[in-house]
């Protein structure tokens, strides 16, 4: 039978797309050491740096941008042309997850070989979840978007999407055009 740990263990999973941390496992009061000894026996699988994942919460096709966000301690936030994409505001389809994390964090762990590391200051009210998952919001993918490599007619094509569905307001709409413009010249 289970104990308290692992019960508390895999809840804490099961809101996290199956996986675990050791810094999950700490937080719940724990040692961390358990992952190892639960990883050991065959009841978890290692799937990076400090990041098991228990086998009975089913596959998802987000698994890998969860991932992702825990990958860096936990820091992640998905961005950029990852962002545009999982809003669904451009055609857009990026060959790696793209992760914003705070200025300071330089992740030194292996492993980042999927991921396009940005380094910003994103205060909370520009993060905001896709089914869970820690995600910039509309706003902020557009703005990352005006200032990377993103090609402009997948630009304007997110800046219409969002203004159509009410998620920038006809004011920001009108700036972010103004904004691409001034890129394009």
């Amino acid at each position: 039978m289970p104990g308290r740990v692992w019960e508390e263990a895999f809840e804490v999973a099961v809101n996290q797309y199956g996986f675990i941390t050791f810094s999950n496992i700490r937080d719940m009061g724990a040692d961390p050491a358990r992952l190892r000894r639960w990883y050991g026996s065959g009841k978890i699988e290692k799937k990076g740096h400090g990041i098991y994942r228990f086998r009975q919460v089913p596959a998802s096709p987000l698994d890998a941008y969860m991932l992702a966000t825990l990958w860096p301690s936990g820091k992640g936030v998905l961005s950029h042309e990852t962002a545009l994409e999982l809003h669904e505001l451009c055609d857009i389809d990026p060959a790696k997850i793209h992760l914003t994390l705070p200025m300071s964090y330089r992740p030194r762990r292996k492993g980042a070989e999927p991921y396009v590391l940005y380094h910003e200051r994103l205060d909370t009210n520009e993060i905001g979840r896709h089914e869970g998952i820690p995600i910039v919001t509309p706003v902020v993918a557009i703005r990352q978007a005006i200032r990377s490599a993103v090609p402009t007619d997948l630009i304007r094509q997110a800046i219409e999407a969002a203004g159509q569905d009410g998620r920038i307001s006809s004011k920001q709409f009108a700036v972010w055009f103004e904004r691409l413009e001034q890129r394009a010249q």
